[in-house]
């Protein structure tokens, strides 16, 4: 028992000792956590606190950003056409002069929206950096990154399961075609991974580029043996802002808001800011906001910037303007208070806060650097003995007064240690953003002694002297692309380690942000301090010399990412560049203009082919002459699309004058024509077009109105090469492989659309020769154009719609085979304006337009879509739609025309919404003011098409209100409108109401005025009955109608009233509704004159009827008798019907009597 007991009592002490232990261990370790949380907040009182601080003084701007981002999420509170019209002017530009907290206030702002169903993607632009949509690639970067996150976060999670991420990337494979996607990625390369998978082009697919097609016997060459190699245009920049208007609606509508800030717009180029203001004036992208900062004071009046502020103002976008400036000494106090952890209530922050305030004039950047600079010189130190920060303010003051930001950061950078100086100057020349291993390899590609030698005086004078530095910099400065990296670190200690202890510096000093591999200096004015580091004498050639190192080291998939920057610095040093040195510094500036251009950028574009052709000089020329001939056709393109027409002619002169193969001036040539034709020259661009096809050896036509004996000996030349071909026959045909043919064909589409304004006889020698280059040669991408072309011309002028309606389909058919589509919408547009409506149903034809409308926007050919959209726009008001609903799209057509620069079309919609607001009675006179002007305009300009189109809606009106005499004058006065109008249906409806003006007119004409006037009824009514028999369902009615007028006219009532009411059957089954009141109305007026009041009322009503269904509100049919007399009517067939169903009762019951 003793033993048990000992054995207890032991092991009880045992545990009492090790139950001390523990507590004892708890003690000391929770007394060495205290000792640390109170060093970590002695360190923290130590340190200066100049980041992630609050803003002082912006409360009312941030409450205002912030009421914009709420406003965002209202989409989905209002209906369509209320959320249209919010989306319009979501745009807001913060301006301020450097230093202000432009971006650190839209930051705080917009950016708190990120964690709840809010997007904020940010770009910066550069100074001195060319690479066009930098800031905005950045963005879209961002955006995709933020897009890239949400797939593995339960609230990046719809409904059903599935990402946001991996929905846009579906809906982007379903809506996007190979090409716009290829486009996308080649401009936002950060967007790869969100724009998914590619589907098969519909206008142009790569996936059959290569595609065998049949050649003619003994042809040598394949398909894609030779090349135009056709320059970029505005189609390309209209496809490339339609498609990232595109890819943000589709982004957009799967977030509550989705922020664009772009940063330090007063360096962005000019691509970004049309592309923005495409954005901006786009009223379908849901939920987004453009933000923009700049610098007000680097912003003048003759701005680019300033300019498109100007216009989108103009064109009533809303634009929400912050500007901010310096702070006062009351937000100055807070700020500096925040910064050293004390109470602003003390009277030496107070001291300090105002002085700083006097000398920095309140700039928040400043304030801070000042602070920072203090505290490195140690007039500004932590007292551990007080727990306070103190200071001398007789050295401050007179720090104060002597320095400012710039001496600040300089000197702030001389105190650090020689390799992070060299690392600066380095970093400075590659951007605000860099990338670490690129700063590494310059390094150590270029010695000490060298870099020590591009040091200002001042830095250089701290270094250790090194003899012989100047001999080494004369001659390295000697050759900048032609290196020998072998030796170049013969001298160099540095390392890695030294390098990676830099690179922390720059986050310790407070200088960059450093994110992996990426860098970020963390203001602008840091990196201009960086740079001055540099010696003012040996900056070009510094900068040069890191770009040939670039250009030399750089892997190429690195290289073609980094081209712009690459290039920018060779460019630097290009006057001290030698012979062999400039040739590359040509192809290269070559390779980043036609890489510009690609990205629709040609404003920076033009820098670089000048710049090249410039490093070339006149021995250009000499030799090889390829990179010559590319640097100024690019740049003579390069410098239309810019509007620099001065430049553009300098290159195309100088290209036009040199002794070399004439096809190797086709590009200069073609912007040539081009350019002449776009401003309205037509006779200098057909006689340069002429020209040049005569110096290819090619059939050239004569510039000289065409007898009607050429156009139809050439029209059966053409007829005897077709043979009854069919249209497949033709599609079928093989592929030009002639280069000059191909030219010529080119050449001919401008021909065409230049004689159609100067010379319209000679359009159909044109549309031959195109064809008849086809069917003897091949098939080409102007094919077909060409058959379009004939179609329009058999279906109008020579009479033969069938035809006609075959080279139309033969001309779709050619679309479909392998680089045929370059000019589909065009062919979508003849063939449906001037082509089907001859033998299919006007309304047909309304969805085709509306298609190549849509398709022209996607594939940039704005020019042929806004004619899609034209054309649309009038054949739903000559099949009869309801005008309100007219009215609604022509409005809304016109900002799209407007922002589209289509202001030859603008002009024909306004004429027609003037038409149409008249006959509902809106605006009458204001409208008769507005037609006559345009009148006035085309006649003063020789615009005949504009003249016709308004002299046809003039008509309409005069017609439908029956005002006679009006639409007679007009008839008399207006010309030959069906000339100016061949092939439209604009034309067929002006013959309709001109005969029925004609046969109103006779009416009440007597004597030898009434047979004229018959017999111009006649010969209009014989028009129009041709039409009918080759198969116009468009316009039996309007045959009926005149029928029946002309029996009215010659006493003939029993066949008038068949008539009528066969046009008002007509007219009902195809849908004119508008007709069919006309109809009415006039019948109305038949069976009035003739003393029947019964029908003459019944009529009434109905047209009334009818043109309240049509919207016609304006026009006053009949009158208040006309209602009371169809009421007795009425009333009297009641009374008819019950006595009929009395007898018939009446019977009923005699006969069961009996």
């Amino acid at each position: 028992m003793s033993l048990t007991s000992n054995r207890r009592a032991s092991s009880s002490n045992s545990l009492r000792r090790r139950s001390s232990t523990q507590d004892l261990a708890e003690i000391v370790v929770t007394a060495a956590e205290s000792s640390q949380n109170i060093n970590n907040r002695i360190s923290n009182s130590a340190q200066l606190r100049v980041s992630n601080m609050q803003l002082h003084g912006r409360d009312d701007d941030i409450k205002l950003l912030r009421s914009k981002l709420r406003e965002l999420a209202k989409k989905d509170d209002c209906d369509e056409e209320d959320a249209a019209k919010n989306h319009v002017g979501k745009m807001i530009l913060v301006s301020g002069t450097s230093g202000t907290g432009k971006s650190t206030l839209i930051q705080k702002g917009l950016g708190v929206g990120a964690n709840r169903g809010y997007i904020f993607a940010s770009g910066k632009f550069e100074d001195n950096l060319l690479k066009p949509l930098s800031a905005f690639s950045d963005a879209m970067t961002c955006l995709a990154k933020c897009i890239t996150l949400n797939h593995n976060k339960k609230g990046g999670l719809t409904s059903g399961g599935q990402s946001i991420a991996t929905l846009i990337k579906v809906k982007i494979q379903n809506e996007f075609d190979e090409e716009d996607v290829e486009n996308l990625r080649r401009v936002f390369p950060g967007c790869a991974e969100i724009l998914g998978t590619r589907r098969t082009s519909l206008l142009c697919p790569s996936s059959v580029a290569n595609a065998t097609v049949p050649l003619r016997r003994g042809s040598s060459s394949r398909l894609g043996s030779f090349s135009l190699n056709l320059l970029g245009g505005k189609e390309s920049i209209s496809r490339m802002h339609f498609a990232v208007r595109r890819l943000l609606k589709i982004v957009c509508s799967h977030f509550k808001g989705v922020v664009l800030f772009i940063d330090d717009l007063q360096w962005s180029d000019t691509a970004t800011l049309d592309l923005l203001k495409s954005i901006v004036l786009d009223g379908e992208i849901p939920s987004l906001l453009i933000v923009g900062a700049y610098r007000e004071d680097e912003v003048p009046d003759n701005h680019p910037l300033a300019f498109h502020i100007r216009e989108l103002e103009e064109m009533n976008m809303s634009i929400t303007k912050i500007k901010i400036g310096n702070l006062g000494v009351d937000y100055v106090i807070p700020l500096v208070s925040e910064a050293l952890g004390m109470d602003d209530d003390d009277s030496k922050v107070k001291s300090l806060a105002e002085t700083i305030h006097r000398k920095t004039e309140g700039n928040p950047f400043f304030i801070l650097m000042f602070l920072r600079s203090l505290y490195d010189e140690k007039l500004l130190q932590f007292n551990y003995g007080v727990m306070k920060w103190t200071w001398d303010e007789d050295a401050v003051n007179s720090k104060i007064v002597t320095e400012n930001v710039a001496t600040v950061l300089v000197n702030k950078m001389n105190r650090l240690q020689e390799e992070t100086q060299r690392m600066l100057m380095v970093a400075s020349c590659l951007g605000a953003t860099f990338r670490f291993s690129s700063v590494m390899t310059v390094m150590k590609n270029i010695p000490q002694v060298e870099m020590r030698g591009s040091m200002r005086d001042s830095m250089r004078a701290s270094m250790i002297s090194v003899s012989g530095t100047a001999a080494t910099m004369g001659s390295s400065s000697a050759s900048l692309l032609s290196l020998d990296l072998s030796n170049a670190c013969t001298d160099q200690d540095g390392s890695d380690s030294s390098y990676a202890s830099a690179i922390e510096e720059f986050e310790e000093e407070g200088l960059c942000e450093v994110d992996n591999e990426e860098c970020r200096f963390m203001h602008d004015q840091i990196q201009s301090a960086a740079f001055e580091l540099i010696s003012p004498e040996q900056r070009d050639s510094f900068r040069g010399r890191i770009g040939s190192i670039l250009l030399r080291t750089l892997p190429p998939e690195e290289l073609e990412t980094s081209l712009f920057e690459v290039v920018d610095l060779l460019n630097c040093a290009a006057s001290n560049a030698t012979d062999e040195e400039r040739d590359e510094l040509a192809r290269m500036n070559l390779k980043a203009g036609v890489k510009a251009s690609a990205n629709a950028a040609f404003d920076t574009a033009k820098v670089y082919f000048m710049t090249g052709r410039e490093a070339l000089g006149s021995r250009g020329w000499e030799g090889d002459y390829r990179t010559m001939l590319d640097l100024c056709s690019h740049g003579a393109n390069a410098c239309f699309l810019t509007g620099d027409f001065d430049s553009m002619n300098e290159l195309i002169d100088e290209v036009l004058s040199k002794d070399i193969d004439t096809k190797k001036k086709y590009r200069v040539s073609d912007i040539k024509v081009n350019s002449l034709h776009n401003f309205g020259r037509y006779n200098e661009s057909i006689n340069a077009a002429l020209d040049f096809n005569c110096q290819l050896g090619l059939p050239a036509l004569q510039k000289k109105p065409a007898s009607k004996f050429t156009i139809i000996r050439e029209y059966i030349r053409v007829k005897r090469l077709l043979k009854n071909k069919t249209a497949e026959d033709i599609a079928n045909l093989p592929r030009l492989d002639d280069e000059r043919y191909e030219m010529g064909q080119r050449m001919n589409e401008h021909l065409a659309t230049c004689i159609y304004h100067v010379e319209p006889t000679m359009f159909p020698l044109i549309a031959f020769q195109s064809v008849t280059t086809t069917l003897k040669h091949g098939l080409s991408s102007s094919s077909p154009s060409g058959f379009a072309g004939l179609g329009m011309l058999l279906c109008g002028p020579f009479g033969k719609p069938h035809e006609g309606r075959e080279m139309a389909k033969a001309a779709e058919l050619i679309l479909e085979k392998p680089g045929m589509r370059s000019r589909a919408v065009y062919t979508v547009f003849v063939t449906q304006s001037f082509c089907y409506h001859w033998t299919s149903p006007l309304q047909d034809t309304i969805a085709p337009l509306l298609d190549g409308y849509q398709r022209g926007l996607e594939i940039g050919d704005n020019d042929s879509a806004c004619w899609c959209l034209l054309t649309r726009s009038y054949h739903i008001f000559f099949v009869g739609r309801a005008l309100d609903s007219i009215q609604k799209e022509l409005e809304a057509s016109i900002p799209v025309l407007t922002q589209l620069k289509q202001d030859d079309k603008k002009l024909s919609i306004i004429a027609h919404l003037t038409t149409v607001k008249k006959l509902r009675g809106i605006d009458a006179e204001a409208g008769d003011k507005i037609l006559d002007s345009m009148l006035a305009t085309a006649a003063s300009t020789g615009d005949f098409s504009l003249s016709s189109l308004v002299n046809v809606m003039k008509l309409e009106v005069f017609v439908f209100y029956q005002e006679w005499k009006d639409a007679i004058d007009l008839v008399r006065k207006a010309g030959n409108v069906r000339q100016c109008l061949t092939g439209f249906f604009h034309s067929v409806r002006y013959t309709f109401l001109e005969a029925l003006t004609y046969l109103k007119a006779a009416e009440s004409a007597s004597g030898w005025k009434k047979r004229q006037m018959k017999k111009c009824a006649h010969k209009t009514i014989h028009l129009i009955r041709g039409w009918a028999k080759n198969g116009n369902v468009n316009v039996v009615h309007y045959l009926y109608i005149l029928d029946a007028e002309l029996a009215v006219l010659n006493g003939k009532n029993m066949k008038a009233k068949e008539s009528f009411n066969a046009a008002i059957t007509t007219s009902s089954r195809n849908g004119f509704l508008h007709d069919r009141a006309l109809a009415h109305e006039l019948a109305s007026a038949h069976f009035r004159a003739q003393g029947d009041d019964y029908w003459g009322n019944y009529h009434i009503e109905c047209s009334r009827a009818c043109y309240q269904e049509w919207g016609c509100i304006g026009k006053k049919v009949g009158g208040t008798r006309g209602i009371v007399i169809v009421e007795e009517i009425i009333e009297r067939d009641r009374r008819k019907c019950r006595r009929k169903q009395s007898t018939k009762q009446l019977g009923e019951g005699c006969l069961t009597v009996l």
